[in-house]
């Protein structure tokens, strides 16, 4: 169940995600799983985290803020956040 004030990404979302995330850091698509993680399966460094930034807003026009990954660990916590932040854009 999501957090409060959490919104669970619906499959569809997921899979967006998971496509975005493997092309650009290209890694196979199979490694993206909802447990597994974020940082360590893409090999994300600090310069990284600023293309996923630009990516979220380029796809969904949401603007990321470092706060937004603090206890970010999986890509469940991801796809869960990106969801939230639509729904209150």
């Amino acid at each position: 169940m999501a957090q409060e004030g959490k919104i669970e990404a619906s499959p569809e979302l997921q899979e967006q995600i998971r496509a975005i995330l493997a092309e650009e850091f290209e890694v196979e698509i199979e490694k993206i799983q909802p447990d597994a993680e974020l940082i360590d399966t893409l090999s994300l460094d600090s310069l990284d985290m600023v293309d996923v930034v630009v990516l979220v807003e380029q796809k969904w026009g949401i603007t990321l803020v470092a706060e937004d990954f603090q206890g970010l660990r999986t890509f469940s916590d991801f796809y869960n956040l990106i969801a939230t932040k639509r729904a209150n854009a």
